[in-house]
């Protein structure tokens, strides 16, 4: 069960970041019936925590607070040695790493949660912790994090990455996705949700979608796809061949299929498979159906088909899902 989330900040962490990190993990929304964190942040040296912007940030040097951490969340920016450097235990202002890095080796070793934002994979990475992973962080500075760190499995393209006990997310917004990507899978869909609500966010862009889309925004909600995107989920248990969507969308399939890539930065069937698997996540929290006419209901059509697609999304099953979101409620701390 997630509780206790620490963020070590280092000399120039990034405002938005930090920012997202508390929004999600250290605001207390038990008003709606939410579960509350043990939040703290904590300085990752002994030097005084700046931002980029030239204000500090007051807060406890205490490194042994990542003992007993379930999450543990480093943010953008930062001396992080290898965002500007070849690698090394010291930072570019001369602060010693290794502890921190030796904290963040020993929670991933005990089970516990690790997640970067954005340049704070350069942290993660400096520490050994991407070493053989596949991995992300920001488009622009993707290229060097893959030849300072060859052993890390870099993809550029995506929006957050999680590889079980190590999590990486691209920029800014993407680190809004991954925390409530890790909301989800530790406490369930509507959790999630809920937050997001609060946030005025949408509650799930899957980590496989592009960091960025082609096109910019338009001048009116009816110049984009999204009417069609809103019927397309309130229509799940339809066949919906991308012909047909392309008909209704008044375009020929191949410029259907490329406006919607550029529109969403995915394809027409993986976001469909998607938004199915994620319809069925809610109707496994929330109801007692039975699996195969939960596949049914979300247009999977069979339980085999269902539990495919939920394993490449979710990465368990849907029966074990269920058991651990049915069991017992979230509670409250």
């Amino acid at each position: 069960m997630l509780q206790t989330v620490v963020v070590p900040l280092l000399p120039r962490v990034e405002a938005f970041e930090l920012g997202v990190a508390c929004e999600v993990f250290g605001f207390d929304r038990s008003d709606d019936g939410l579960p509350t964190y043990d939040f703290t942040l904590v300085r990752g040296t002994p030097q005084p925590v700046t931002t980029r912007f030239g204000y500090t940030i007051d807060v406890p040097y205490d490194l042994d607070l990542l003992d007993s951490a379930d999450l543990i969340i480093v943010p953008a920016g930062g001396t992080t040695v290898a965002s500007t450097r070849d690698p090394s235990d010291v930072g570019d202002d001369g602060c010693d790493l290794e502890p921190l890095f030796a904290k963040l080796r020993a929670a991933v070793a005990r089970g516990a949660r690790v997640a970067s934002m954005c340049t704070g994979a350069f942290t993660l990475a400096a520490a050994g912790l991407l070493d053989g992973r596949p991995c992300t962080t920001h488009w622009k500075h993707a290229a060097r994090l893959a030849e300072m760190y060859p052993a890390a499995r870099v993809d550029p393209d995506v929006l957050y990455v999680d590889d079980g006990a190590v999590l990486t997310s691209a920029g800014t917004a993407a680190g809004i996705d991954l925390c409530l990507h890790i909301v989800r899978t530790e406490q369930g869909a509507d959790v999630a949700n809920t937050i997001a609500r609060r946030m005025v966010v949408p509650p799930h862009r899957d980590g496989g979608q592009a960091q960025y889309v082609a096109m910019p925004l338009p001048a009116c909600k009816s110049d984009t796809l999204a009417p069609l995107l809103d019927w397309m989920t309130e229509n799940l248990d339809r066949e919906l061949p991308v012909a047909a969507l392309a008909e209704k969308a008044h375009m020929s399939a191949r410029t259907f299929a490329r406006r919607f890539s550029a529109e969403t930065g995915t394809t027409p069937a993986r976001w469909l498979r998607d938004q199915r698997v994620h319809a069925a996540q809610q109707l496994l929290e929330n109801t007692d159906l039975p699996v195969d006419v939960i596949a049914d209901r979300v247009g999977f059509g069979t339980a085999a088909v269902l539990r495919q697609h939920f394993l490449r999304v979710r990465h368990t099953t849907p029966q074990a899902y269920r058991r651990t979101f049915r069991a017992a409620p979230v509670p409250v701390f």
